[in-house]
């Protein structure tokens, strides 16, 4: 029987399984344990083989599990500190559990356990399972149950499943896009390269048909549905998944944000957990960031919390999102809400 294919497995599955086997043991996992025993990985591992692809899916995905909120750590195996092939990941129940100070009335409570009864019964799929039996062979899952963990998963965007099919036959596609500052959004008729998750939010990267131009939209700016043209391209050579997940890291390495946040708060918290955040000596953060729209979103929803120093640009993007917000609520004081607006300096 042949191996399934890593391709037919949701991303969704793979991160929570990753997640799930993280949480279920102590001592944490090594890569390789990761890469032969997590659905979605196992799949394709190759024992004794190269696995550099697989390598650097792990290394995504990692990244993608800290921007979703879950503290996923780095520590030495014991007994072999600074030996890089031999780091264990894991994640701590304690930095993942609620706090303390969270309480439901019992009327709550025994609507969380029902909840909790259906989720345990039906979330996992066989394979997963199967994974979990064979960390236990390994006697690395703990004995406490870890099944009522729920993922803290985004769900794909409306225009993911007609353009992963429309990947598939090498269809044009056009659909329409609004980019932020325009009042009206511009239809596309595109040659749809690849489907990739960056930074926890689903990307096309895509070719202008007839040229050699191509560009990277985001999902969640698609605002029509994706249909085909009848006409279809040429299957395109290389990996272009790697390609555009290089031009992503790219423009990501490219921009940085410095930000003041309010100590042991929120903000200081979450944005110091961020892939490459940097403390500066002042106590500022350093910050990567793919688009100034979507992190001007972010940074305005800690309000009082984050104040960006550099660059003006994101500066400016987050303070017109906090006028926006007194606006909107000047009538109602009373009412405080986090600004929802969308942007992009993508195609």
């Amino acid at each position: 029987m042949p191996t399934p294919s890593v391709s037919k497995i949701p991303v969704e599955e793979r991160l929570f399984s990753l997640v799930l086997a993280l949480l279920a043991t102590e001592t944490g996992l090594t890569k390789n344990e990761v890469l032969a025993t997590v659905q979605g990985y196992r799949q394709r591992y190759r024992a004794g083989g190269d696995n550099a692809n697989l390598e650097r899916q792990f290394e995504r995905d990692k990244d993608d599990i800290r921007d979703l909120g879950v503290p996923l750590e780095t520590v030495d195996s014991p007994g072999q500190s600074g030996n890089n092939q031999n780091l264990r990941y894991r994640i701590p129940r304690g930095s993942y559990e609620l706090p303390d100070d969270i309480t439901f009335s019992p009327g709550e409570s025994t609507l969380l356990n029902l909840a909790a009864l259906v989720w345990r019964e039906g979330s996992l799929s066989g394979e997963s399972r199967r994974a979990i039996i064979k960390l236990k062979g390994l006697g690395l899952v703990s004995d406490e149950p870890v099944l009522g963990y729920a993922p803290r998963i985004r769900l794909r965007d409306a225009a993911f499943e007609p353009l992963r099919a429309a990947l598939e036959r090498n269809a044009i596609v056009r659909f329409a896009y609004l980019k932020p500052g325009e009042a009206e959004a511009r239809v596309r008729e595109l040659a749809p390269l690849a489907l990739v998750q960056h930074q926890g939010r689903w990307h096309l990267h895509a070719a202008e048909p007839g040229t050699e131009i191509t560009k990277t939209f985001l999902l969640r700016r698609i605002v029509s549905q994706v249909t085909t043209t009848g006409a279809t391209f040429p299957a395109p050579s290389g990996d272009q998944t790697a390609h555009a997940l290089a031009e992503l890291d790219e423009v990501w390495e490219s921009h940085t944000a410095d930000v003041e946040v309010v100590p042991d708060s929120d903000a200081g918290t979450r944005l110091l957990k961020r892939r490459g955040s940097l403390r500066l000596p002042s106590g500022v953060l350093r910050l990567h960031y793919s688009d100034v729209n979507i992190f001007a979103d972010e940074l305005a929803g800690y309000g009082p919390e984050a104040l960006v120093l550099s660059p003006p640009a994101l500066r400016a993007a987050v303070h017109s999102r906090l006028l926006r917000t007194v606006d909107e609520h000047a009538a109602d004081p009373s009412t405080a809400g986090a600004p929802g607006a969308e942007g992009t300096n993508h195609g």
